[in-house]
């Protein structure tokens, strides 16, 4: 890895953790030295260890920690400059107009395949938003999109596109299809609910659209680090999640 990637890392991240994540991450996404400032910019290390992805339990047992890092609770798109309020057809034109920024969103092991990809089931034809394929899990990834707040109805949908994709267009040597439902806002206990029963590989997702609010991250990053730690250690979290929370 290029010693600028070493300083802008050693400069910038906080903890050994962050260091080591942002270091495997560079290498694995081969990130340029602006792409890993943007990353930082981001709160790339905040939101994938305090916000894991919401995946179906047959996601889970079908790719296990695979899935889990190769998804992401949070997809940031304010490389789209999208108005407020702004509408599906917006939100598809400006991924595909930004292709490349939004595969460096998704990383490295995504594929592009198609946009409105056409589906004929029994004598009706149906658009899926995007598809993909993603090289590491071996599979076809689809995409809806969603400019408002997350239904379970939503998951009918995408299941069903997963089930003609599996049908007509995956390929003996590949994974059944995966499903990813992008959207502007969700509540998680609504979500799990509606991962819970699915049949499907499938998770539930939000994107935003503008740069995150890097002390509220680290905040939330103090609360999951209290949750999780042993007792002791947990208090020393806490103390210190409440004196950060002083301080913004």
């Amino acid at each position: 890895m290029p010693w600028t990637h070493n300083l802008i890392i050693l400069g910038q991240a906080k903890r050994p953790d962050e260091r080591e994540f942002y270091l495997r991450q560079a290498i694995r996404e081969r990130w340029t030295s602006r792409e890993l400032e943007q990353q930082f910019r981001l709160g790339a290390f905040e939101r994938a260890a305090a916000g894991p992805p919401k995946l179906s339990a047959a996601l889970r047992e079908m790719h296990g920690d695979a899935a889990a890092a190769a998804f992401k609770d949070t997809y940031s798109v304010e490389f789209l400059s999208l108005p407020e309020p702004h509408t599906e057809a917006d939100l598809h034109r400006g991924l595909l107009t930004q292709l490349r920024a939004f595969l460096i969103e998704l990383g490295r092991d995504f594929c592009f395949i198609g946009s409105e990809l056409a589906l004929q089931v029994g004598g009706r034809d149906f658009a899926l938003d995007l598809l993909f394929f993603h090289r590491g899990l071996n599979c076809l990834i689809a995409i809806e999109l969603k400019v408002d707040r997350f239904e379970p109805e939503h998951l009918g949908k995408l299941n069903f596109y997963l089930e003609a994709l599996d049908r007509d267009a995956r390929k003996p040597h590949e994974n059944p299809a995966i499903g990813l439902l992008l959207c502007a806002s969700k509540d998680s206990e609504v979500v799990e609910y509606a991962l819970s029963r699915t049949l499907s590989p499938a998770l539930v997702a939000e994107y935003r659209t503008q740069l995150p609010d890097k002390r509220l991250l680290a905040a939330k990053l103090h609360e999951f680090y209290a949750l999780n730690a042993p007792e002791g250690e947990a208090r020393d979290a806490q103390v210190s999640a409440a004196r950060w929370g002083r301080k913004t």
